[in-house]
């Protein structure tokens, strides 16, 4: 038996839930991650998995030995990591997911730098609003705007994202411009966003000098940032959204600003990666890529 090949393999299934996703991740049959699983409980004369056609899930002693498990093969690849950059750049592969919006606008275009820096390290990108499993789904990191919910993730500061109120000339032109919130409120047509996992319909939010107010009713909305973008675009309404993927249309007239003394609460951006993975070579460069060139220069 192959012991290391078999810690990793344990890790990834108890990772995953799967001996399919583990064995997809790991590039080798499912029938070998179940007889390298095997093999383990043999050596050790214990059981580390429960089994059953629908669930399966590590025995309490699994638990613990898959704890000391990830802890030394996270120690191996930092050893490896180590002696492999004194040679040469890092390399491989990276599964990256990002919203539309920003991978769109800012994430694609800026990664010939990356690939010009780090030639050998390629990247699968996913494009999605929706909340993203990690581990289930096999994704290296993730970013995302908001709080930070999951705990159990290594979450990394970028930057904090402004937003801008703004319309199309199009719909100023038809409906004029809103001299307060409550006029937009009352008197507009607004395009706001819904989040992908529940639906919920998040306000337009206006504070200034202490006071807040919250404009909903949107009459059109999206689940993706981009969605939302061409809504302003197409003249829709008066919406909100993140100054760094709509100045572009603002300084050539696409867009123009509304409200500008009122302000919206920035959104924190962050990268999260699961806590095992924090010494993957490739991952450690991309995070540093991303914060450095989206974070925000002191």
């Amino acid at each position: 038996m192959n012991q290391l090949l078999a810690l990793r393999a344990f890790v990834r299934v108890v990772d995953t839930g799967s001996f399919s996703r583990a064995s997809d991740q790991l590039g080798l049959p499912r029938s070998t991650v179940s007889k390298l699983i095997i093999d383990l409980e043999k050596h050790l004369g214990i059981k580390l998995m429960h089994r059953t056609t629908r669930v399966l899930t590590p025995t309490s002693a699994g638990l613990e030995y898959c704890q000391q498990a990830r802890r030394l093969v996270a120690e191996l690849d930092e050893v490896d990591s180590a002696i492999r950059g004194q040679v040469l750049k890092p390399g491989g592969h990276l599964r990256v997911d990002a919203p539309a919006s920003f991978a769109n606008c800012l994430l694609i275009p800026a990664l010939v730098d990356f690939h010009r820096e780090y030639p050998d390290i390629t990247v699968a990108l996913g494009i999605s609003d929706r909340a993203v499993n990690i581990v289930g789904e096999g994704v290296d990191c993730v970013i995302r705007a908001g709080k930070l919910n999951d705990m159990a993730m290594i979450g990394r500061k970028v930057a904090d994202l402004e937003y801008l109120t703004c319309a199309a000339p199009s719909y100023l032109a038809r409906r004029g411009l809103p001299v307060s919130p409550e006029d937009l409120a009352h008197n507009h047509l607004k395009a706001g966003y819904f989040s992908a996992g529940s639906g919920k319909a998040q306000p337009l939010i206006f504070e200034q000098g202490g006071k807040r107010i919250e404009v909903g009713d949107c009459a059109y909305s999206s689940n993706d940032g981009n969605g939302l973008k061409e809504m302003l675009l197409a003249g829709l309404g008066v919406g909100q959204h993140f100054t760094s993927i709509v100045q572009y249309y603002v300084d050539t007239g696409q867009l123009v600003s509304v409200l500008p003394d009122w302000s919206r609460p920035a959104t924190p951006l962050h990268i999260l990666y699961p806590p095992n993975r924090h010494q993957s070579a490739r991952l450690k460069v991309f995070v540093e890529w991303v914060i450095h060139t989206f974070g925000v220069r002191e």
